[in-house]
């Protein structure tokens, strides 16, 4: 009795598996650089805005600081002083967040370098991956095997689902990190809130100075958590999620307020500092509950990932 002649897809299915991730890879890549694309032009349209109103206030604090008209107005009225502080606080503020959306800009442009250097390596994957269906098409005819369509359509499925938990695990990654980067900016702003409500109970100078340098560290570290939620949302928008989080300003004219604290009172700040702590408690929110469903829909994934294995396990030892 003659045994029909089996052939092997193994290796072939391996190369498309292979080829397979390499296009997903590429259609991944694609994606991130249109995101980056629209993060370069909010930031450029940011820092024009921005480069705009410190002109504006450079140009009332020279007007102030000079002889004009309205330096002789504030005189009279016994403002100057006050005016020029509140000014020059003002400009201060607004140089403040030029440089943060500049640093964003140049970690944005290295991104986009990193992402061009990506797509540069997978340019030929579509052209690879259709030359080895190609491949895996002619020898199925040639070997007539009737699991070969099933094999083939497996093997694809695989493949995908394997592209999908890859992407859906870097989402979380990304997720996992701006929430850490949040985190920070909240321990900042709650330590901020308690020299605050010291500074209101008394505190005097000192408290001052130490709630000032919590709201520095505060604002620095928000640059970054922005940072982490820019990679976020471009990881989102590879499984599907378009969504662009923001982070509320940290108010920098806190660092000036020791010159006109009769113009802005403790009480004023301290409800500043806690409203600014709530609206990034809600994107911290936001965040963990993007993460959680990322990582039920990765389970899903790997269950959908199992049944398959199972299968074509089946198929090839039935």
């Amino acid at each position: 009795m003659r045994r029909k002649c089996v052939i092997s897809f193994d290796s072939v299915d391996d190369d498309l598996r292979a080829a397979r991730d390499r296009v997903r890879r590429l259609e991944q890549l694609t994606r991130q650089r249109q995101a980056v694309a629209v993060q370069l032009d909010e930031v450029g349209r940011l820092i024009g805005d921005l480069e705009t109103g410190l002109a504006k206030e450079e140009r009332d604090v020279s007007r102030l600081e000079g002889g004009g008209f309205a330096a002789f107005l504030s005189g009279l009225a016994g403002s100057k002083e006050e005016k020029l502080a509140r000014e020059r606080a003002e400009a201060q503020a607004l140089r403040q967040r030029l440089d943060g959306q500049r640093t964003r800009l140049e970690w944005l442009q290295a991104d986009q370098a990193a992402v061009e250097n990506g797509l540069a390596e997978v340019a030929t994957a579509r052209e690879e991956f259709a030359a080895l269906l190609e491949r895996k098409e002619r020898s199925l005819v040639e070997s007539a095997d009737p699991r070969g369509r099933e094999l083939t359509e497996i093997g694809q499925r695989l493949a995908d689902t394997h592209a999908d938990l890859r992407e859906h695990e870097e989402a979380q990654l990304a997720g996992v990190a701006a929430g850490q980067a949040i985190g920070q900016v909240l321990r900042c702003l709650g330590s901020a809130r308690g020299a605050s409500t010291w500074d209101m109970l008394g505190g005097g100078g000192f408290a001052d100075m130490v709630e000032h340098g919590h709201m520095r560290d505060a604002d620095e570290a928000a640059w970054h958590a922005q940072r982490a939620l820019d990679a976020f949302s471009r990881e989102l928008a590879d499984v599907g999620v378009h969504v662009n989080p923001q982070l509320p300003e940290v108010d920098t004219r806190w660092f000036a307020d020791m010159f006109f604290d009769n113009i802005i009172t403790d009480a004023i700040k301290h409800q500043r500092i806690a409203r600014t702590g709530e609206a990034v408690a809600e994107v911290a929110r936001w965040v963990s509950g993007t993460v959680d469903d990322l990582a039920a829909r990765r389970g899903e994934l790997t269950r959908h990932r199992d049944s398959l294995v199972t299968r074509r396990e089946d198929v090839l030892t039935g």
